[in-house]
């Protein structure tokens, strides 16, 4: 496919999720591609990450294990093009079935509910809102006051809008299927092994840094959507979300999550980020922005300014592939 084809593949697909999401009888049936791919990485950590083996080895077998796991993911969406190929449908029939498999990669409709369920459940009470908020993020959320529960949802939000919504949207536009199916691939295989546990540290070395660069682009560019989106969102500051990222995004221990967090900080008028505990080790972050505690409220909040991200996202990337069309 070309870039025309494959930036209209990405535009269908995001909007194909935006009506339909995820339909949980399909997820009953036949699961998901993230739970296929994570089981899939977890065969790979039990059956070659080895406390016994030295620190370079379990690393290269990292690299190995990943490498495998890009070529099948990759491999089984080439092939389901190859096959759609030969089937010789009519070209938007083509493109219609593809952009609905696709479409299985973005998450925007799955992240709205799980943050409005945050929202909901710190609005009854804070042991509510803790339970809830624990279903999104791997902090101790036993250590959460509602500033804190509020944090995390709206944190969880803008890291998601980048890795959730527009970095598969992205690959997609630039590869095709197997392009956004490669990056979800790695994306899962942070989440799961990338982490700088003492298991992980030298196994999921190669998945943690892939993901840094895969995103580099696509955190970015979901700041600078979040901007655009600002200036129509109500309650919201274009201006404060753009001094916010310049001042505070390269902050963040992460080279990429600091840019959408700091964007909806600023945006929002909040202070996210700053100190928080995962197990029994305490993370001093900086804090992201300068403006007041979260609130329940302020998750609905971000859940607007998201929704109108999601939406000057699906306006851009169709606006580009009606030019690179008829270019």
């Amino acid at each position: 496919m070309d870039l025309a084809a494959t930036l209209k593949l990405a535009a269908l697909a995001v909007a194909i999720e935006a009506c339909l999401g995820y339909p949980q009888g399909v997820f009953r049936a036949i699961g998901h591609p993230v739970t296929w791919t994570g089981r899939l990485i977890a065969l790979g950590d039990r059956s070659l990450n080895h406390e016994d083996q030295s620190y370079a080895t379990r690393r290269a077998l990292g690299f190995a294990a990943l490498f495998l796991l890009l070529s099948l993911a990759g491999g089984a969406a080439y092939l389901f093009s190859l096959v759609l190929a030969d089937l010789e449908l009519p070209q938007p029939a083509g493109l219609a079935l593809t952009a609905l498999i696709a479409s299985s990669l973005i998450a925007q409709r799955s992240l709205d509910a799980h943050v409005l369920a945050v929202a909901e459940a710190l609005a009854a009470g804070l042991e509510s809102g803790r339970a809830a908020v624990a279903k999104i993020v791997g902090r101790d959320v036993a250590r959460l006051d509602e500033a804190g529960v509020a944090r995390a949802a709206i944190e969880s939000l803008a890291e998601n809008f980048s890795d959730g919504v527009v970095a598969p949207a992205f690959w997609l536009a630039l590869g095709g299927l197997p392009g956004g199916a490669c990056y979800k691939a790695i994306n899962t295989a942070d989440s799961m092994i990338g982490h700088r546990t003492e298991r992980h540290a030298a196994f999921g070395f190669a998945a943690a840094k892939l993901d840094d660069l895969v995103n580099f682009c696509p955190a970015r560019l979901s700041a600078y959507l979040v901007v655009i989106a600002a200036w129509f969102a109500p309650k919201a500051s274009a201006r404060a979300a753009w001094r916010t990222i310049r001042r505070d995004a390269r902050g963040h221990p992460s080279p990429n999550a600091g840019w959408p967090e700091a964007a909806f900080a600023g945006a929002l008028g909040l202070r996210l980020g700053g100190p928080r505990v995962y197990g029994e080790v305490k993370i001093d972050d900086a804090w992201i922005g300068s403006g007041k505690e979260a609130s329940f409220q302020d998750v609905q909040h971000a859940r607007v300014l998201y929704r109108f991200a999601c939406g000057v996202h699906w306006a851009a990337l169709t606006l580009v592939a009606l030019v690179i069309s008829q270019a």
